[in-house]
């Protein structure tokens, strides 16, 4: 068996992290491979971290990596998987719905050649309206990573951890694991496993943060929004030629125009309403331009923890930009 870096962003996951920790380390000695747990600590309002460092001093496979602030899940997940050391990168969420026992059946799928392996929940347990915005999200990453497993995308995933040379050099404050992952490889695969309830807390990921999320996809890896902002610009100018060919038609047939002002304004407000969509997107990738020239990072470390040291990461380790 390879080497596995179990790589677990942590938020607000106080209830739930000695459980974790329990069952990784059962599956995983189970399975005779040499691994390593790292959490990154997402800079949450409970004592999360606190619990991270105690699993720390106890168990020396245990890493923990606490951020200086909220960076957000996918963020948090790029800090662990540049600090994994093992040969694959097994990723999933801190709250147990993604059942650590699934883990050597994303192993063994990769083991048949594939590069990432994608643990898809076989029911969802949420509520319709989070179903459907998944859904969406999931499309939009689609159209963005131009492969059918996008469809089946989860926090649950496994990979050889050789493909984040693909996007080692990556600076960009606006980060999708699966879209980088991406860049590396065409070989995807997934298995169907289980999802538990939460056994603790809330999702942090609401409704509204799914549709930002697909904003984020659609405009920070994909010219798909201007492509599309194109067509209607073409769509709209066909039309309303189409209506001024008729007007002047008229006039010149029957000697008379179309009277009224709804109609004129009707026309106004449709091309006003296609103008501003077409500069709200480039409004977008304006704006994602400018933070790039910032150079804001994708996250700051504060801290490390492990049975070895507690010293402070230096930055040339992990405070990647």
């Amino acid at each position: 068996m390879p080497s596995v870096s179990l790589v677990i962003p942590v938020f607000n996951a106080s209830a739930t992290l000695n459980e974790l920790h329990r069952q990784l380390v059962a599956v995983m000695e189970e399975q005779s491979s040499e691994f390593e747990i790292i959490f990154v600590e997402d800079c949450g309002k409970d004592d999360s971290w606190d619990i991270i460092t105690r699993i720390s001093n106890h168990d020396e496979r245990v890493k923990g990596i606490q951020l200086s602030r909220n960076f957000g899940q996918h963020n948090a997940l790029l800090c662990g998987i540049r600090a994994a050391t093992g040969e694959v990168v097994v990723t999933l969420d801190d709250d147990l719905q993604n059942p650590p026992g699934e883990i050597p059946r994303l192993l063994q799928k990769l083991d048949e050649g594939f590069d990432v392996v994608y643990g898809s929940p076989v029911r969802m347990q949420h509520g319709l309206l989070r179903n459907a915005a998944s859904y969406l999200t999931k499309l939009a990453l689609q159209s963005v990573m131009g492969a059918e497993v996008a469809r089946h995308v989860n926090a649950f995933r496994a990979f050889r951890t050789e493909l984040r040379r693909s996007f080692a050099e990556f600076r960009g404050p606006f980060v999708s694991i699966d879209v980088l992952l991406s860049w590396g490889t065409t070989s995807f695969a997934n298995v169907r496993v289980a999802q538990e309830p939460r056994s603790a807390g809330d999702s942090n990921y609401t409704l509204g943060k799914l549709i930002q999320h697909a904003i984020n996809l659609m405009t920070g890896f994909s010219t798909l929004p201007l492509q599309v902002a194109s067509i209607l610009g073409f769509i709209f100018t066909i039309f309303g030629a189409g209506v001024l060919a008729w007007v002047v038609g008229r006039y010149f047939v029957q000697g008379t125009s179309i009277p009224g002002f709804p109609f004129l304004a009707s026309i106004i407000a449709i091309f006003s309403g296609a103008q501003l969509f077409a500069l709200g997107i480039f409004g977008e990738y304006l704006a994602r331009m400018h933070f790039r020239t910032m150079d804001r990072p994708a996250y700051n470390v504060r801290t490390t923890c492990s049975s070895e040291s507690d010293k402070p990461a230096s930055d040339s380790h992990y405070n990647q930009k």
